[in-house]
This record gives structure tokens, sequence and C-alpha cells, in this order.
């Protein structure tokens, strides 16, 4: 049976005593519910992915909108969980900044619909910006998007000020579901950027509004996400063409015969060019690779790539 997938997340001041209540209800939510996924609580809100049964996911959505009151669900479907069980996490900040002073307004701040999103690619001197770190980039991006080459969204406050980007232009920003946009929004107004807009929903939204509306695409290649899909396709639908390294757990698409056991293996080319001991199929194989152990696969590392 089919898996529906909901990420949703909501700015909302909460003290300690409603974030220690709100964990306790989402961990009975697992008893009364076939639920898995990440919540992420913290003093300025939640941030949520799960995957719940189709007929269930109604009713979990009604439940978190008791909590919060409005809430805007970003849906996908996948044939099997993509969790392996319910987490609840709490955290200073339910996106990593490194600014728990920004607080995002409970209105809307420059968002744009991906209706107007599309018109607005399309106008001259338009800047369109990533807000996601470089592997998310690397996988799929807008047409004419800047890459920030972030390895974590932490540091953008500092990419941002070195980029020499236009003060005086229309920019456009992005990210995967919307909610590092809230953010970075608030942080570009702090160093001068007055006239940013921001893709409201993110790519998940503008991936199925383009879909519903057959409209023409203008984000290129796949979206990454944070569980075991490793990222969706054009139609939302999980991604036939990566898996997680198992080496720094980033995506991969790039097939080698493990130099140790010769299993055949998915990983991502940075590790594959980094050392030797990456043309393996896991963490155990690279140790005993390392360690200069016997290999079970006579095969030699240089031959470990597999053509596709």
């Amino acid at each position: 049976m089919p898996i529906q997938v909901i990420s949703f997340y909501r700015f909302q001041k909460l003290d300690p005593e409603q974030i220690n209540r709100i964990a306790d209800e989402i961990s009975k939510l697992d008893k009364k519910f076939d639920l898995r996924g990440l919540f992420i609580l913290g003093t300025e809100g939640i941030n949520c992915t799960l995957s719940v049964q189709p007929d269930q996911a109604e009713s979990v959505k009604s439940i978190f909108c008791g909590w919060f009151g409005d809430i805007f669900f970003k849906d996908s479907i996948c044939q099997k969980h993509p969790f392996h069980d319910l987490k609840v996490r709490i955290r200073d900040e339910i996106v990593t900044l490194h600014r728990p002073d920004l607080q995002p307004p409970g209105h809307l701040n420059h968002h744009v619909h991906p209706n107007e999103w599309q018109q607005a690619l399309n106008e001259p001197d338009t800047i369109v910006i990533d807000t996601r770190n470089s592997y998310e980039y690397d996988i799929g991006h807008f047409q004419g998007a800047i890459n920030p080459n972030t390895r974590e969204f932490a540091t953008f406050p500092k990419w941002l000020a070195n980029s020499e980007i236009p003060k005086d232009k229309k920019i456009l920003i992005y990210c995967t579901g919307g909610i590092r946009c809230e953010k970075a929004i608030l942080e570009m107004a702090e160093q001068g950027y007055n006239n940013v807009h921001q893709l409201e929903g993110g790519i998940l939204n503008y991936l199925r509004e383009i879909n519903n509306q057959n409209l023409e695409n203008k984000f290129d290649g796949e979206c990454f996400v944070f569980d075991y899909r490793v990222a969706v396709d054009q139609k939302l639908q999980p991604t036939n063409l990566y898996k997680l390294c198992p080496h720094c757990g980033q995506p991969a698409k790039e097939k080698v015969n493990c130099a140790h056991c010769g299993t055949q293996a998915t990983v991502c080319s940075n590790c594959l060019n980094e050392r030797a001991d990456k043309h393996t199929c896991s963490k155990n194989c690279a140790h005993h690779l390392r360690m200069g152990h016997r290999r079970r696969n006579k095969v030699l590392v240089d031959s470990h790539r597999v053509e596709t």
C-alpha cells in the first residue's frame, strides 16, 4: 500500500513547558497511528516530515492544526515508509542558522506563489539564489540560480556578506520546503537586501503546482529530501538515480564494486576521488581495507568503477 509523506513547519513561540508537553503528545501518536518521521521542536516552533497511511493522513493533519493553527502541508506519495521510526528532537532552532534571535513573523513574508515565481523567473535582471547546500544544488536547481557552495545553512550569512550581489536588484530565493528561506530573508534584510522574495512552499510545492497545472518546469534535476528516499523526481516520486553514500551520507549515484568484499555499491564522486579505501560498500569494509586485511575481492581498486 502506498505511504503518504507529509512535511510542514510552523514558526510559533513555545516555552519549555509547551515543548515538553507537545513532545509527549507526539510520542503518543505513534500508538494511535502508523506514524513515522522526525519532529524538531524548539522555542521558535516545529519542523516536521512524517510518513503515514493515506487513510490516516487527514486525521493526523487535523491534530496538528488543532495544536498550531493553520499549517501549510506539502504532500507526496511513496511505496514504503521512508523512515524507520518516529523521533522527536528538541533543539535551539528548528532550522539551524545559529540565529535563534531571528524569529520569522506569523504572516507571509514576501512569499511568492509558484505561478508568480514562474513569471518572476522570466523578468530581466532578476537574481535567483539557492539557499540550500552545495550537494543539494548539484542534483537539482532552478535554471540560472546562484549556488552559494555552502556545506551547511549556518554559513549562508557569511557567504552573502562576501557575495557582492547588488542590493538594488530583485532577488528570488528558494529551498526544499520553505523553512530556510524564512530565516534567510530576515538575514538578507539585515544585510541591506530589501527586495527579496521567497518561493512559497519551496521546491516541493513548486513541483506539485507545476504538475497539477501542466506548466513549463524550470527546475532541472531532482530535489534532495532528508529521509531514506534521498531525493524526489519531477513527479515527486522517490528517486531511481540516487542513494545515500555509505561514507559521508550525501546523495550518490556512482556505481562501484567494493574493493574489499566485491559487493556492488553506490558511492558519491567526492568520496571516490578522496581515497582508495572509499571505493567500498561500507565504513566497515573501508576500515578493513585501510588495515590491510586480506581482501575477498581480488580486482584492483582502480578498476572498481562500474560503467553506467
